[in-house]
């Protein structure tokens, strides 16, 4: 509430004597304001592009990991070590171990195609903030897919090999029709936490080069306590808690409904 409270106010603690009510000035400042357009821009960008490659590649080791293969459980095991990872060290660990230009893995692997000076963070800071976060969260979503895709019974798909389905269409009208419940409840639940994306930011780029990875946390981080603007600071971050909620309330619905469909069984 004190949050709510200061977002109606015009406060920045390096001018004494600048508080004072300023009706919905710091709101419309959220749409006049470039910076802060570009930062809502960025994080549906990042939002989008995480949780879409995020859900794809989790549905892919899901299926991989529910099928008879060698070694899956030490494959599953391996899988969610990313997820169990802080995100500052496993930031620090792509950036300082993986993407280095001179000393780094993938520079090295990459010699023999020319791309051995190549320095990702500063060239492709979006592509990069994405392909870490990717790498973070598609356990999250390989962890929620599997979890319906075992609960498939599997005289079902063997009655669709008997009648002559392929594994495509067997895939197609029995799998991902019933995985996809789970499918929405892991894309919700990861949005509600890569909108929230700081650590990697802040670790990997600081928002930069210029404001290409500039999202709402960094950019509340940066007029909070960069700038000392806590009017401003304030209303992005009731805006920002206002997105929180409404994704949130999606993730519960669909939480609910597959509650339901379990039950019916």
């Amino acid at each position: 509430m004190l949050t709510v409270y200061y977002s109606f106010f015009e406060w920045n603690l390096l001018k004494p004597g600048s508080f004072k009510f300023a009706w919905l000035e710091n709101y419309a400042a959220l749409i006049t304001n470039s910076s802060i357009r570009v930062a809502i821009w960025n994080t549906v960008l990042l939002t989008l592009c995480v949780i879409g490659i995020s859900v794809v590649l989790g549905l892919a080791v899901a299926m991989l990991l529910n099928s008879d293969v060698f070694g899956k459980g030490f494959m599953r095991t391996l899988m969610i070590a990313p997820f169990l990872i802080m995100p500052t060290a496993g930031a620090l660990v792509w950036k300082d171990t993986l993407l280095n230009p001179l000393f780094g893995l993938l520079p090295y692997l990459l010699t023999p195609f020319g791309l051995s000076r190549v320095d990702w963070v500063n060239q492709f800071p979006m592509v990069t903030v994405v392909a870490v976060e990717v790498w973070r969260w598609t356990p999250f979503m390989m962890l929620i897919i599997l979890a319906g895709l075992q609960s498939q019974n599997p005289e079902v798909l063997e009655a669709a090999r008997v009648d002559g389905a392929s594994a495509f269409q067997a895939f197609r009208r029995i799998t991902l029709p019933l995985a996809r419940p789970f499918i929405e409840l892991g894309a919700l639940l990861g949005s509600l936490f890569v909108v929230q994306t700081y650590d990697s930011i802040f670790m990997l780029t600081y928002g930069g080069p210029g404001e290409d990875t500039t999202n709402i946390p960094f950019l509340l981080y940066l007029v909070a306590f960069q700038g000392y603007n806590i009017g401003q600071a304030s209303a992005i971050g009731v805006v920002a808690v206002i997105m929180t909620t409404i994704v949130a309330t999606f993730a519960l619905r669909t939480l609910f409904s597959i509650f339901q469909i379990e039950a019916r069984r």
